[in-house]
């Protein structure tokens, strides 16, 4: 593993503690026995398809669901035994919205701060430094109704550390969300790790936000098939992408395996391999006569780590019914 940031502290208790968590839906097993550990001041990514179990462990860590089996502890809370401790001890952001659209900015995080039993003194300075965190202080007084998706995900943020929790678990935060507000909503993030002393658990399908994070975990399936720093899963696999279009993508991948023994597959219309050196492979393509009408290689991407340890890319992953688990298709974007 690459060695983490100064602000990770390895020498704290965990921020989340998991030990052979397994979450059962019938016959239908969303999480299959995960460990997993992540650090105080981290910014954590799971990253995964729709349906590979992300979701449904964010549950069980913010005590929404129980657990069939295993352990979990968050902010060094057990999620079973100690659920008021945990929730005190962490924010979270939904993949839905969950403002009251009909109250203000202000009514929404003052509503926040009473159940949270924030001291009635601290209230407004905390709204304050925490709207101002995400660029929305000079809204404060306006309907939520009135805000764009990219405000309402910033206004949940704010909300979720207005009781200045442990450990932030955000849920697809940015699902739906142009890149610019995407961008926009990551730089909040970053603010938010370099200001507050605080641990944020973030789930995405994005590969670009996966690179944000200090360190991720590839789920699929129900089960963490791979973890590490984003760079060190990248140097995992080793391999520059190649990727060709051609007139005939059937034809070009079985001539690339019957010559050079590469398993070559289409995704988005283009045949897409690996190998050691893709730079000084290319040439040899031309060689073979095919018709290729264009050609482009790439360093190891999350995309590649993924496609490595699961056999396709998330892009496909995502199209189909949570993978593995046979979980019905219109259960998948829930769990």
């Amino acid at each position: 593993m690459d060695a983490l940031p100064r602000h990770i502290d390895t020498a704290a208790a965990p921020a989340v503690l998991v030990e052979g968590l397994t979450k059962d839906f019938g016959d239908v097993q969303a999480v299959r026995g995960i460990d997993l550990t992540v650090y105080s001041g981290e910014t954590f990514g799971f990253l995964g398809p729709n349906g590979a179990g992300k979701s449904t462990t964010i549950s069980i860590l913010c005590t929404l669901l129980d657990p069939s089996g295993g352990t979990a502890r968050v902010a060094d809370f057990d999620v079973l035994t100690q659920r008021d401790d945990v929730r005190r001890n962490i924010g979270l952001v939904f993949q839905e919205t969950t403002l009251d659209v009909y109250l203000s900015a202000a009514q929404n995080l003052e509503f926040h701060a009473e159940l949270y039993g924030v001291p009635r003194a601290l209230v407004r300075p905390r709204m304050q430094q925490v709207l101002e965190m995400v660029g929305l202080w000079d809204r404060r007084d306006s309907l939520v109704q009135t805000f764009s998706g990219g405000m309402k995900r910033r206004l949940e943020i704010a909300r979720g550390l207005m009781h200045s929790p442990t450990v932030l678990f955000l849920d697809e935060p940015t699902v739906g969300l142009d890149p610019q507000t995407r961008s926009s909503i990551w730089k909040y993030l970053y603010q938010l790790r370099d200001t507050e002393d605080i641990t944020i658990f973030v789930t995405t399908h994005y590969m670009d936000e996966a690179d944000h994070c200090d360190r991720i975990a590839i789920m699929d399936a129900g089960k963490i098939v791979a973890l590490d720093t984003p760079a060190a899963l990248k140097a995992q696999v080793g391999k520059d992408r190649v990727e060709i279009r051609t007139d005939d993508n059937d034809a070009a991948i079985t001539a690339i395996g019957e010559k050079f023994g590469i398993d070559a597959q289409v995704v988005d219309g283009t045949v897409i391999f690996a190998v050691a050196d893709g730079e000084q492979f290319v040439p040899q393509l031309f060689e073979m006569g095919m018709a290729i009408r264009a050609v482009s290689v790439a360093r190891p991407s999350l995309d590649d780590v993924f496609m490595a340890h699961t056999g396709s890319s998330i892009r496909d992953a995502d199209q189909g019914p949570a993978r593995g688990s046979g979980m019905p298709a219109h259960m998948a974007g829930r769990r």
